[in-house]
């Protein structure tokens, strides 16, 4: 049986690709008979096999493949290893490989690290696994016409390959199967986690991390009306990247009051009157020493004013998500002063895979060290900090002050109306604005069974990206298309307030290496979100703000002409969308949006040829 679905899916392959894919009798084949048939093999062999089938999304995949994950070793086709069937592009062919999923690796650490860590792991597997070496072939081809089909070959550790013209026999096809089972079996046995393979003994408290995509910047501002779910949002993105399903641990609600005016209100302040000095603290306070905890646990050095430790001891720290609800209720740029300066001084500095990490304090060290002896004792165990194994933070904080630790992420909800506060320039250029609803729509016929849900974010590893541009993506690989492409967009803004500088093409070159864009469609989506999340959100006004100093027309239908012939393959289509994906799938298919900016853009258009004013917020 399972010869004869081979046989049927390489033989009608070719001609099946060029006819209509919803509902062709081959992609049912693909998805239900041949996964019916691996899963029974894969089920007798160990029942807590998950078996996962592609053949496309809405499209013919270019490279259809058939996976078997070991839920202890991965969940996801996108990071871990595992064995899958992966069928040539043109029919000719099966292999049946073990491979490494790459797509998570690059999103945290970029394309040359990730390329480097698959490279050390499949040379390690091949010398320690006894007989893998000699079992198939190390190099594929699978003769792929798309970027996503050839980025399966340099994953695979090993293979078998089985010509279209030469399907072996049922028996020896399922012999195969479970001989790559044993390897499978032995490489859990020996220790396995998602940053290395370790051939040695478990420890005793292993380090469990969630698949996470890694945001340009730590402070969110998502904006639209009431009831969307922007609160709820940032709990889930807590819940979710929390490997222990908790949310005391790493998320922190508080809500904003109007008569909010100074960093105190959030920071604390020195209190004189009960006669001696003592710290009024905070819960936000005490929630960003938490976060500090979190890094100390790691085994990072904090003995300067640097943090300093190894790549792979980034796994081991969650990010700590604070929800500012209802954030502009008071003026933000008042009560938030202090952040707002501090978050520009984040500092990250790469030596291969060694780091250091520095910013300035939000809490001066001045301010803790001029406490009196009790009042810095009770500062301490207000702050959770009383325990010895926390003795060499403390002494950090009274001499360095107490800084924004890299695993905090800031969301702030925003709603636009008469009783709440706009945001300056300062604030947005700070922040990753997202209208809500534009990137993460609430679908009535999806309420009970959600089609997509939103990645699951952390904190960026990146500040600088004149220093990384080795991980820049194949499809812009020195930047240069990117740099065309804000500097045409900058262009449209000049001698405007809305001009952009040097942090906003640092940003956008960050997101690019965040996103890790294989294709030019993936690179012009980067920058579609870009313009959403932190150029339209800076425009605003009436007919003489807005008048653009080369033509009769306003800025916003220049920037419009512009951004139509910088953005071709998605301006009128659709595009893969960044920050969603599906639930149903969790294979590298992407979920596909309209084109935001376009949508955006014209909304706004719209809004100005109505009133005379416009402006990004809803």
């Amino acid at each position: 049986m399972l010869k004869e679905l081979f046989e049927e899916i390489t033989q009608g392959w070719n001609q099946a690709t060029k006819e209509q894919f919803t509902g062709h009798p081959l992609a049912r084949t693909f998805r239900q008979d041949l996964e019916d048939q691996i899963s029974q093999i894969a089920s007798e062999y160990n029942p807590s096999y998950i078996v996962k089938a592609s053949v496309g999304a809405g499209n013919w995949a270019n490279v259809p493949w058939i996976s078997i994950l070991d839920p202890d070793i991965t969940t996801t086709t996108q990071d871990g290893i595992y064995p899958v069937y992966l069928f040539k592009a043109d029919g000719s062919g099966i292999y049946l490989s073990l491979i490494q999923g790459t797509t998570n690796p690059t999103k945290r650490l970029g394309k040359s690290a990730a390329e480097a860590r698959a490279k050390d792991i499949k040379e390690m597997l091949l010398q320690k696994l006894t007989g893998l070496k000699s079992w198939g072939i190390e190099t594929i081809s699978l003769n792929a016409t798309t970027s996503l089909g050839k980025s399966y070959e340099q994953p695979s550790i090993i293979a078998k390959y089985y010509d279209a013209k030469a399907i072996p026999n049922d028996e020896l096809l399922k012999k195969d199967l479970l001989e790559l089972f044993d390897f499978y079996r032995v490489i859990k046995e020996k220790g396995y986690d998602q940053e290395r393979i370790l051939f040695s003994q478990p420890t005793e408290n292993p380090i469990v991390t969630v698949p996470s995509f890694p945001l340009s910047k730590p402070f969110l501002l998502l904006a639209g009306i009431s009831g969307t779910g922007k609160t709820r949002f940032v709990r889930q993105q807590a819940l979710r990247s929390n490997p222990k399903g908790e949310l005391q641990d790493t998320f922190c609600q508080i809500s904003v009051r109007p008569d909010w005016h100074d960093p105190t209100d959030l920071l604390g302040y020195t209190s004189r009157i009960t006669g001696k000095e003592e710290y009024v603290s905070t819960e936000l306070l005490a929630f960003i020493v938490k976060a500090w905890q979190e890094i100390s646990h790691a085994g990072l050095q904090m003995q300067t004013d640097a943090t300093s430790g190894v790549e792979s001891q980034l796994k081991g720290v969650r990010p700590f998500w604070l929800c500012l609800d209802e954030m502009n209720l008071a003026p933000v740029e008042q009560y938030f002063a202090d952040y707002l300066s501090v978050i520009e001084t984040r500092k990250w500095e790469w030596n291969d895979d060694t780091f250091s990490y520095r910013c300035d304090p939000l809490l001066k060290p001045t301010v803790i060290r001029e406490l009196p002896k009790d009042g810095k004792q009770k500062l301490r165990e207000k702050l959770n900090l009383a325990g010895n194994e926390y003795d060499v933070l403390w002494r950090r904080f009274c001499d360095y002050g107490i800084s924004i630790p890299f695993n905090l992420m800031v969301a702030g909800t925003v709603n636009m109306d008469e009783t709440t506060h706009g945001f300056s320039r300062k604030v947005i250029d700070r922040a990753l604005s997202f209208d809500f609803e534009e990137f993460f729509p609430n679908h009535f016929d999806e309420f009970f069974e959600p089609e997509t849900e939103p990645e699951i974010f952390s904190y960026p590893t990146f500040s600088d990206a004149k220093s990384e541009t080795d991980n820049l993506p194949d499809c812009d690989t020195d930047g240069h298309l990117t740099i065309a492409f804000l500097k045409d967009v900058n262009e449209v803004l000049k001698g405007t307030q809305f001009e952009l500088a040097y942090r906003a093409l640092n940003e956008l070159l960050i997101s690019v290496i965040c996103a890790q864009p294989e294709t030019d469609v993936d690179l012009q989506a980067v920058w579609d979100d870009f313009l959403m999340c932190k150029v339209l959100p800076r425009i605003d006004g009436d007919h003489d703000k807005l008048s653009s100093l080369s033509s009769s027309e306003t800025l916003l239908d220049t920037l419009m002409s512009v951004l139509a012939s910088h953005l071709p393959l998605i301006w009128d289509n659709t595009r893969p969308d960044v920050y969603r994906k599906s639930m149903a799938d969790q294979s590298a298919q992407p979920v596909l949006a309209p084109c935001r900016s376009q949508k955006k853009l014209q909304w706004m258009i719209n809004k100005f040829n109505q009133s005379g004013f416009t402006s990004f917020w809803p």
